[in-house]
């Protein structure tokens, strides 16, 4: 074939597939295949729908007072941080960098928590349901993207595999199966959703498609910050794909660009100012370092040998998705240094990617897409553009995963297809579809409740202050509800091992401390449930919970001292401790009635039973005042309170 016919061919090819582009989505054999990578997803999530409410779901949801307000709690959820309905107080909404504002999603939930309070199932349902759709909204997305550029047969089978292997991919489970998760489905599925009108206003322009794409991208920014990356990467999908027609890609960028300045102006309103400073708590900021008693922040070379470390750790979970956690919090991910052998592994792969992106520009243009649009839309997770308060996360790979399925699909439905025959690639891709699948479907179960999400993940991040801390609580609390004595301890000793070494990791993290003094007490280790209260009380000297559990702990030791040890001397040491933690509990002034009286002061006796007595008049309360009274040798008094206690109940 000459070089003129074959320019022929491909121009009549090209035309072809423009025209196929032109129809409708829902053609014969994309609804076909659209509808099977919508079962693929249901069938893969389907395990969740009778999940729990897990993780941060109690941020947006059944611990938000605005969401649990339903519908009239959307106001609410519009005018304040995301975070505010949770912490319900000024000034803690804002402890990540730089705030949060993403009220599109607390408002989906809002209305479904007004539909089935306290009902996840159908929060969970939803979040499939969406997830089915953005799996074949990527796939007519890709296909369109991809008409014109790749023989018609070959851009379909990119696109279809490309959808299958993001959908079927384990690292999205945090963002599905979690609730909360949301918020990462619809940023995507508004960012994709943009870039498919885009391409099709670049077919058929009109201005109403361009208030589609801006109210679409709108959405999007409302529910997840990062759909802003779109903003570059739609300019670059037009120029590698749509270059003899990329002037047309301006009017649709410019609609993107417009929805974001309507979102940043309504987000400063809201929030204020704020490029997001670093805070000096380690489990907000994961590059800083313990010096002596205090925390200082990392130098450069070691916070940014720790980010390329996990920039590294995100392609080796996309190619083998093993093992997997929902937590990388210090030091899951320890300090790293340019000595490093891994992070300068993790280097070269970054620069290697780069110069194939470059070099690729022309003679493989999908190659060099697929791999910037990773590197975009990991760039603003990545701590390198502003501080996002944890080392990585698997929820983030959601977007930039998109880059690593097209590369893949493309290697397997073009350059094996091309050496080999198609049955071979589509048996390729079915494989690691399926393997990708059968790990999903394991992983979404560790999902089903706090307890067994976090009783899980403390296997893998052992280095982890936070699941360590929520390991801990979570065996603490389901150990009290237990009967078993035998399996109660044993729980309760593993939950004293974790939030023991969630403070050797983090010294000044007051969380575990509160939560080992539990422990301790049901375990009835009264001593070590004090040490582990006065711990938290100087790390945070306002820590209210601290103090009242202390304040109880004190308060049964000194019963105990009393009663079982008869050191009447030890008890209203303990009993006074407790007393000017909780001034008013009204069984420790009882019981220092009862000490006193014992140990011959009757006037501190009389004292203290009057307050009983004053704050809850029973009968009990009557005959300890009237004995009291007697031992003081005031009988008049003492008979009239025995009379008072004859006359109640």
């Amino acid at each position: 074939m000459t070089k003129r016919s074959k320019q022929k061919s491909i121009t009549k090819s090209s035309s072809n597939i423009k025209i196929a582009a032109t129809q409708s989505p829902l053609k014969t054999m994309l609804l076909t295949n659209g509808w099977i990578i919508a079962i693929l997803s249901f069938a893969i999530y389907a395990n969740t729908i009778t999940h729990e409410y897990t993780q941060d779901d109690a941020i947006v949801i059944y611990d938000n007072m605005y969401t649990k307000d339903g519908v009239s709690g959307i106001p609410g959820l519009l005018k304040y941080d995301t975070f505010r309905g949770f912490f319900k107080t000024e000034g803690k909404a804002n402890l990540v960098s730089g705030g949060r504002y993403r009220p599109l999603t607390p408002i989906m939930f809002a209305v479904e928590y007004q539909l089935a309070p306290n009902s996840p199932w159908l929060s969970h349902f939803l979040n499939i349901l969406l997830y089915c759709f953005l799996g074949v909204l990527i796939f007519w997305t890709l296909r369109q993207l991809l008409a014109g550029h790749l023989h018609e047969k070959t851009a379909f089978w990119v696109s279809l595999s490309a959808a299958l292997l993001y959908i079927a991919h384990p690292l999205h489970t945090e963002a599905v199966a979690n609730i909360k998760g949301r918020d990462e489905i619809v940023a995507m599925l508004a960012s994709i959703g943009a870039v498919y009108l885009g391409l099709k206003y670049m077919i058929k322009p009109n201005i109403k498609s361009l208030g589609l794409i801006a109210l679409v991208f709108f959405l999007g920014l409302m529910s997840k910050e990062n759909t802003i990356t779109f903003l570059a990467v739609w300019p670059l999908a037009a120029l590698i794909f749509k270059k003899d027609n990329w002037k047309s890609s301006i009017a649709p960028w410019l609609a993107m660009m417009a929805a974001t300045v309507i979102f940043l102006i309504i987000r400063t309103t809201v929030l204020g100012f704020d490029l997001g400073g670093a805070p000096m708590e380690l489990m907000n900021n994961p590059f800083l370092k313990l010096e002596g008693n205090r925390y200082v922040t990392m130098d450069l070379g070691e916070k940014m040998a720790t980010i390329i470390y996990t920039l590294g750790k995100y392609i080796q979970l996309l190619v083998f998705p093993h093992p997997l956690t929902h937590d990388y919090y210090p030091r899951h991910i320890a300090m790293m240094t340019f000595s490093d052998p891994k992070v300068l592994l993790s280097l070269l792969g970054y620069l290697i990617l780069a110069v194939i992106a470059l070099f690729q520009w022309k003679k493989n243009p999908i190659i060099t897409f697929g791999i910037l649009y990773f590197i975009i839309t990991l760039s603003i997770v990545s701590n390198i553009v502003f501080p996002i308060g944890t080392n990585m996360s698997e929820r983030f790979m959601f977007m930039p995963s998109l880059g690593f399925a097209l590369l893949l699909s493309w290697l397997i439905m073009h350059r094996l297809v091309n050496k080999t025959s198609l049955k071979t690639g589509l048996a390729f891709l079915s494989v690691i579809t399926l393997l990708y699948s059968v790990k999903t479907i394991s992983r979404n179960k560790v999902w089903v409740n706090d307890y067994t999400l976090f009783t899980t993940d403390v296997k893998t991040s052992k280095n982890s202050a936070k699941v360590l801390n929520a390991a801990g609580g979570a065996l603490t609390t389901e150990a009290f509800k237990l009967a078993d004595s035998n399996k109660k301890t044993q729980m309760l000793n593993e939950a004293v091992g974790y939030l023991n070494q969630s403070l050797r990791i983090h010294p000044g993290y007051k969380n575990p401390a509160l939560i080992l003094g539990n422990a301790q007490f049901y375990l009835g280790k009264y001593e070590e449930a004090i040490k582990a209260y006065e711990t938290a009380l100087s790390i945070s000297p306002s820590y209210n919970e601290a103090e009242k559990n202390l304040a109880i702990t004190l308060r049964e030791v000194g019963k105990i001292a009393g009663e079982q040890e008869r050191n009447i001397t030890k008890s209203l040491k303990y009993l006074k401790r407790s007393i000017t933690l909780r001034p008013g509990d009204i069984e420790t002034i009882r019981l220092l009635g009862v000490a006193s009286g014992v140990a011959g002061d009757h006037d501190s006796a009389v004292k203290y039973f009057e307050q009983v007595v004053a704050q809850e008049p029973n009968k009990v309360a009557y005959q300890n005042l009237g004995r009291a009274y007697g031992n003081q040798g005031r009988v008049d008094k003492a008979n009239e309170m025995f009379q008072k206690a004859s006359e109640m109940k």
